[in-house]
């Protein structure tokens, strides 16, 4: 498990922490109950001084494993039987030096000797909680690293679907584009020659933005407008355009190229069958919940055969699209009123 050096300098200062606490307070209790128990307070110190020494040491020597070693939890067994061994080790070598330090005070060694259990079990209870400190840690540690590639693997996901999204909408109109220009050319070489100038300023306005996750929607309305002047050319004067855009929600911020697939839904199905002029509106606001909302409404026949419905890619897209930046799928809907078709959509700021 690799740590950064930022994680491992606050682990070492943890450790450092918790073994000086365990050194104070094994030498503060020892003493106290020593006293307590009538022995002479400078052999009571000294012995205090030797076991809490041995003992910080062996929490230490426990930690600074543990902190190299991650014991995965089949083995944690092996780190019972670890501290069992340490706690054994510590007294056997704080005994030692007691009868090294005190061998001129023979009855306080005998008496020593008969608390031997007792100050076997406390080491033992020291270093495991030092050793339950650090496995926690470990845990801790890992769950974050699983949590943090998870996060970084769906992001990644998301951004690629995204892109992918957004490169299915740009084909999908460019075909439709070409294929105008294609018949322009022929009988209306100049506005062929307009039109392809304006699809160029309108792709290089959606590529310069596709690393952009929100931009304002006055920015949006440009790109709009360039679109707009592509449809114009390719449907004439059967295309009627009216966008209101209240002065406070253009600087509200909105998903690049969110607005285009409703707005060539509305064209294509406004237009279709239809030899009259139509006229397509959207309405911009910024609502009470400070939301921005767009309406782009369209008139439709309802009599339209299946073969020209389409495949409904231009919503589904948006949808995911909305879904994926902000979780959320509630933020398109759609409605039908008197052969006006609506689609409205609504972003938080």
């Amino acid at each position: 498990m690799g740590q950064s050096p930022l994680i491992s300098s606050s682990r070492q200062r943890l450790t450092n922490i918790s073994c000086f606490i365990i050194w104070v307070g094994a030498l503060g209790i020892q003493t106290a109950l020593l006293w307590w128990f009538d022995y002479e307070l400078e052999s009571a110190i000294n012995d205090s001084l030797i076991s809490a020494t041995v003992l910080a040491g062996a929490c230490y020597l426990i930690s600074s494993a543990l902190h190299h070693y991650v014991p995965s939890r089949r083995h944690y067994l092996h780190v019972i039987i670890g501290a069992l061994l340490l706690a054994i080790i510590s007294l056997v070598v704080s005994h030692w030096l007691l009868k090294f330090f005190l061998a001129d005070r023979p009855a306080y060694l005998q008496a020593a000797d008969q608390s031997l259990p007792l100050r076997f079990w406390f080491n033992t209870l020291m270093i495991a909680w030092v050793a339950t400190i650090n496995i926690l840690w470990n845990l801790q540690l890992d769950r974050k690293e699983n949590e943090q590639r998870k996060a970084d693997a769906e992001r990644l996901a998301r951004e690629a679907e995204l892109y992918n999204l957004r490169q299915q909408l740009q084909p999908h109109f460019l075909f439709n584009s070409l294929n105008s220009i294609i018949a322009l050319i022929a009988k209306q070489p100049i506005k062929a020659r307009e039109m392809a100038f304006q699809l160029s300023a309108f792709l290089r306005g959606t590529l310069r933005d596709d690393d952009q996750q929100l931009i304002t929607l006055r920015e949006e309305l440009a790109h709009l407008a360039l679109y707009l002047d592509i449809e114009k050319v390719r449907f004439g004067h059967r295309l009627e355009t009216k966008i209101i855009v209240e002065d406070v929600a253009e600087s509200a911020h909105l998903p690049p190229m969110i607005l285009q697939p409703l707005l060539e839904n509305a064209i294509k199905f406004g237009l279709h069958d239809t030899t009259g002029p139509v006229r397509v509106e959207v309405h911009a606001t910024l609502n009470e919940d400070r939301q921005l909302e767009v309406w782009i409404s369209n008139p439709f026949k309802s009599t339209i055969d299946s073969q020209h419905k389409g495949t409904g890619f231009g919503l589904r897209g948006v949808r995911r699209r909305l879904f994926l930046l902000f979780g959320r799928t509630d933020l398109l809907d759609t409605q039908t009123e008197s052969s006006v078709f609506t689609s409205i959509i609504r972003l938080p700021q």
